[in-house]
């Protein structure tokens, strides 16, 4: 096997792929085969600007030395140890790292970990932690769950059923007793906004109508994406988190952040939690948590929550966890992320070149059928006006065209997602903004 396969040496018949259109996409492949810093390399030899952090997870950047040797370390010494009745040491280590620099900061308390294998695993186990909360202090009946539309929560069926994405909920039976939140987006009051929009704070007492209609007594927890990333970067408007959070406590509601996304320093701070200063009762991550080198989640729990299950009788206090959860190598890549991040200063590096990012962006403002830019931190959404007969199609178009080009970007419906690298220097975010302006110039 080669570093560099060539275009078409291999069949591509057996790997069905995720979220991707098999057919159209084993036509026309576009393959990855290297990657170091801020680029992959195609397998015609071309490189490529990585505009989304791979999907939104390789936040320091590819090809780090310092975490590829602490995987092999890590191999050479310990595989795999169960976490079932046993321990090993390095697992309780990352688990401290992490308390460190948790959620909030020490007021929060938001310092017990449980891991996972991945963003959809640590939904449903906050879920489930949430649900198992409710009936330790004495709150039985409460077992509903409340999302929001437009919301990614991962592919678990947890996580279908709080989310809001039609198409991953159309063909899947959800859980019973879930509901929804309206959504944030306004396009018509908070178009083109630098940050969080002025309007929509109102948007959280939706809540409240569900708190009517349910009653108090049936709601054991509230999730969002404090920025939701997945349906096209949906920013807060201001005070919404806050008065979200003001009607959970009000109601004895837990709230839950997904901050698969947000987490590890995308918006400029560790967390969103921080950013926003709105603490939440429980917090799922995964992707930047290894810099997506390993496949690893992990739940931040309040002392609260935690301790409440621990006042039980003797025995396993919480009957959940995975084969997988604290594996030794990706605990391994955990703390050597965690060392990076620390010596680069990149959990908050975003808040200095947000300004430049934002700027940058809006500069595409004006370019044909470009209705909406959004920005926070290191995240851009930049909205294009359907075609009338074909819904998606021009994002796509533009997608295919900036990788033609040396760009890679995400796209979702006619929303382009960009989420590069906390490393990026201003000299690619210009790249970024030159490559794609011509992009939606083409298809236009």
């Amino acid at each position: 096997m080669t570093d560099h396969p060539l275009r078409n040496a291999q069949s591509l018949d057996a790997f069905w792929m995720p979220f991707t259109a098999n057919r159209q996409f084993k036509a026309a492949p576009r393959m990855l085969v290297a990657a170091e810093g801020m680029h992959y390399t195609a397998d015609d030899g071309r490189t490529v600007l990585d505009g989304t952090a791979g999907l939104w997870c390789v936040n320091a950047g590819h090809g780090r030395r310092g975490i590829a040797a602490a995987v092999e370390r890590q191999l050479a010494t310990l595989d795999f140890a169960p976490t079932f009745q046993m321990g090993h040491p390095i697992a309780f280590e990352f688990a401290e790292r992490l308390a460190e620099i948790a959620p909030g900061g020490p007021a929060a308390g938001l310092d017990r970990v449980f891991f996972t294998g991945s963003g959809s695993e640590s939904v449903d186990t906050a879920l489930k932690i949430a649900l198992a909360y409710q009936r330790a202090i004495g709150q039985g009946t409460r077992t509903r769950l409340i999302g929001r539309e437009r919301g990614y929560h991962g592919v678990g069926f947890g996580g279908i059923s709080v989310g809001g994405i039609v198409s991953n909920r159309r063909v899947f039976p959800q859980l019973p007793g879930t509901d929804h939140l309206r959504h944030t987006h306004d396009l018509a009051r908070n178009a083109f906004t630098k940050g969080q929009p002025e309007h929509g704070a109102d948007l959280a007492d939706d809540l409240e109508r569900l708190v009517a209609l349910h009653g108090p007594e049936t709601i054991a927890a509230c999730i969002v994406e404090p920025v939701a990333g997945s349906t096209g970067v949906l920013v807060p408007p201001k005070g919404y988190l806050q008065r979200l959070r003001e009607i959970c406590t009000r109601h004895g509601i837990l709230l839950i952040f997904d901050e698969v996304i947000s987490g590890f320093g995308r918006l400029g701070a560790p967390f969103a939690t921080d950013y926003f200063g709105v603490v939440p009762d429980l917090v799922s991550t995964a992707k930047g948590l290894t810099n997506g080198t390993v496949p690893m989640g992990a739940v931040f729990a309040s002392r609260t929550v935690h301790d409440a299950l621990m006042n039980g009788p003797d025995g396993i206090e919480l009957f959940h966890g995975y084969t997988y959860s604290g594996h030794p190598v990706a605990c391994a890549a955990g703390l050597a992320t965690l060392d990076i991040y620390r010596e680069e200063g990149l959990l908050t590096r975003a808040a200095a070149v947000a300004d430049d990012w934002a700027a940058a962006m809006h500069d595409l403002r004006g370019r044909k059928n470009v209705i909406d830019i959004r920005t926070i931190g290191l995240i851009a959404g930049i909205e294009l006006a359907p075609r009338p007969e074909a819904p998606g199609r021009r994002a796509y178009e533009a997608f295919v065209d900036c990788f033609a080009r040396g760009l890679l970007i995400r796209v979702t419906g006619d929303i382009i997602a960009l989420s590069p690298p906390l490393i990026i220097e201003r000299g690619q975010i210009g790249e970024i903004v030159e490559v794609l302006g011509a992009a939606i110039d083409r298809v236009a």
